[in-house]
């Protein structure tokens, strides 16, 4: 897959938070950003349906909530 790097505005903890993790957990960091974009990006889909859909395929691809714990809570 191809990918090209884009700049988005966060608040200043969530910059650091992002800069301090492993690249190995930024890679994941990016991918969630990036199927939350796609998702957003769908017109008349509600939130919670979104939501339910992201979740699935984080589960399908590897992401378990101690993983996705450990990155939230190294801010």
């Amino acid at each position: 897959m191809s990918v090209e790097e884009i700049t988005i505005r966060v608040d200043p903890d969530a910059a650091r938070a992002y800069r301090e993790v492993s690249e190995e957990e930024r890679r994941r960091l990016d991918w969630l950003l990036n199927l939350r974009l796609r998702e957003a990006m769908q017109p008349g889909r509600p939130l919670a349906e979104v939501m339910r859909d992201i979740s699935r395929k984080a589960q399908e691809r590897g992401l378990t909530p101690e993983i996705l714990r450990t990155i939230l809570d190294e801010r």
